[in-house]
């Protein structure tokens, strides 16, 4: 992470920023009765992802850093779990985003381990 400088350097703000605005798109077609509902529930969760890592990069420890990814996981299996009750609904047929969903659990699982190795090292 020697050439980072800012969240915008980092991979996993990239994908999950991808992810949020598949979701907003994947819930233009809701029925306008979910506005307020699933629609609104899934696009905070999503959006709530990327703006997290972003928090966490921003701080001065990476152990915060790490709390605010673990947010960011929470926000993902909130979101995940939406996706699931909205296809059980009728609501949403595209299994697309689940691969997305599973890259970026992939990606903030491994900056987590890459930060908390690089915290260990650095207490040695």
């Amino acid at each position: 992470m020697s050439g980072i400088k800012t969240h915008e350097d980092l991979d996993v703000w990239k994908e999950v920023v991808t992810l949020a605005k598949e979701v907003y798109k994947l819930t233009e077609s809701f029925p306008k009765e979910e506005i307020f509902g699933l629609t609104s529930q899934m696009r905070r969760a999503a959006a709530s992802i990327p703006s997290n890592v972003a928090e966490g990069a921003a701080r001065n420890s990476d152990k915060e850093f790490i709390q605010f990814l673990y947010v960011s996981l929470g926000s993902l299996a909130e979101l995940e779990t939406q996706l699931l009750l909205s296809r059980e609904l009728g609501f949403l047929k595209n299994e697309e985003i689940n691969g997305n969903i599973e890259r970026a659990r992939k990606l903030l699982l491994g900056l987590i381990k890459y930060l908390r190795a690089k915290s260990v090292k650095g207490n040695e």
